[in-house]
Order: C-alpha cells, then sequence, then structure tokens
C-alpha cells in the first residue's frame, strides 16, 4: 500500500489534465470521456451487479498462475472477498464504461475475467459489444458466467485455461477494437500478452493495461510498450495505461489526473 501511495504521489506532480494537450484526439478523449460524467442509469446497473457478487458468500478455490495476492493468504476464499478487495472499483467501473461508450468497441477481447465484472462494466457500456474473456481459474469462471446469465448479458464467450495456450488461439485471424489486459501481473506474462496480441491490431485499436504500477517490474513492462515501434500514443491514468496504434498522430506519452 505505502509503495502504491508513493507511486501515486509521484505520478500527481508529473500529471496533468486538458490544459497544455496539443494533440486533438486526446483533448476529446479527456474532455468528452474521462471527465464526462457516467449515465446514472449506467451506474447503477454497475453497482447492481457488483452487489451480486458482494452479497455471494460462497467459498471458492482459486487456481492463481500470475503473480499472486497482496492480500490473501491461501487459495480458498470468499467470493464476496475478492469482489470487495480485489474486483473492479466503482471509479475504475464508471470510466471503463464511459471508455466503451466513447469508442463503442465491435469485438473486444479481455484477458483476465476473474468473477466477470469488468467483462460486465464492459457490456454495460455498450450493450452490442461481442466479448471474448480469458480466464484461467474454474471456479471464479464458473461464477462469472452466472453472473452474466443472473444479468442477461449476452454475448459473451468465456474461454477458461492457461493464457499460454488460450490465447494465441483467440486471437489467431482476429481482429479486436478493444483489447482489456488485467491477466498476470508479471513483466514476462504481461509482454508476452502483448506481442502476442500485436497481430490483431488496426489503426483504431485501444489497448487498455490495468495496474501498470503495481510494481516495479510491471512498470518496466509499460516502459517497453510504451517504446514500441507499432504504438504511437499512451495515456497513463495510474491505476490503466491506454495505449493507441494511429498512424497519423506523432509518438506522446501523457499522464492524465482522471
Amino acid at each position: 500500500m505505502i509503495y502504491l501511495i508513493t507511486k501515486y504521489l509521484k505520478f500527481l506532480v508529473k500529471s496533468s489534465n486538458q490544459h497544455g494537450v496539443h494533440s486533438p484526439f486526446v483533448y476529446d478523449l479527456i474532455t468528452k470521456c474521462f471527465y464526462k460524467k457516467t449515465d446514472p442509469i449506467l451506474v447503477q446497473l454497475f453497482y447492481k451487479t457488483k452487489q451480486q457478487l458482494l452479497d455471494n458468500k460462497k467459498l471458492i478455490k482459486v487456481t492463481d498462475f500470475g503473480a499472486g495476492s497482496k492480500v490473501f493468504k491461501n487459495n480458498e476464499r470468499q467470493v464476496s472477498k475478492i469482489a470487495k478487495i480485489a474486483g473492479l472499483s466503482n471509479k475504475k467501473g464508471k470510466l471503463l464504461i464511459r471508455l466503451i461508450q466513447y469508442f463503442k468497441p465491435n469485438n473486444l477481447l479481455e484477458i483476465g475475467t476473474s468473477l466477470g465484472l469488468g467483462t460486465s462494466a464492459i457490456k454495460i457500456g455498450n450493450n452490442k459489444t461481442n466479448i471474448t474473456t480469458l480466464e484461467g481459474c474454474p471456479e471464479t469462471s464458473k461464477i462469472a458466467e452466472n453472473l452474466f446469465l443472473k444479468n442477461n448479458y449476452k454475448n459473451i464467450q468465456i474461454i477458461t485455461g492457461d493464457f499460454k495456450e488460450t490465447l494465441p488461439k483467440a486471437v489467431k485471424n482476429q481482429q479486436f477494437d478493444c483489447i482489456y489486459f488485467d491477466g498476470n501481473h508479471t513483466k514476462k506474462d504481461t509482454l508476452h500478452y502483448f506481442n502476442t496480441c500485436l497481430e490483431t491490431v488496426t489503426n483504431n485499436s485501444v489497448w487498455i493495461f490495468d495496474d501498470i504500477y503495481w510494481s516495479d517490474e510491471m512498470q518496466e513492462a509499460w516502459a517497453e510498450i510504451k517504446n514500441h515501434k507499432k504504438v504511437t500514443v499512451t495515456v497513463d491514468v495510474f491505476y490503466w495505461g491506454i495505449v493507441f496504434f494511429r498512424k497519423e498522430q506523432e509518438k506522446e506519452h501523457f499522464k492524465i489526473r482522471v
């Protein structure tokens, strides 16, 4: 916690708002999406969905392929506690809804379903988005699937298994308007996801990387992603790093307070 607070204070010093942003594309993103109020009806729908997970006292055995939890000491966990501690925060949920509303992706890939709250926020943001979501743990995958059924969230395909096997199959001969990276928070795995998904990139692709300040090695991964020759614009909002591949844009990196 102290680590993240320190990183956030440093971020605040270096970050800005829309003033001084000379890119019309990024300026519009900030003013028409980041700083726009989320539709109250959609917010209530998100809260309702999240509450269903917070009310779920079932114990499940979590299969963890990644960097592990900084809070949980064993793999037997209560669904409600996972939702409370590791679930999508209300602030992030509302911004994710706005981002999806703004870009309106037709096809979206999510790497890391967890309990399905992020997936639900995406579906709430644009009901027409077709979602392919990957989850490593069979137990959390079941919880997510039940959540989608209960709330009638359709056109969501959950693929369960180790990402090393499921991701290459999911991206083969596919193009995704948006990819939400919320998988294993290690440098090696994050860069593996990044490189594996490059074949799906179009000029309008939007990639969202979760927890880029999770650790020093996640910041190293983020630095490598920013410097990749195909990446033109990145927007760091602290808890997410957003990546664009627009060839008409000059290479620029922004730190924006949201």
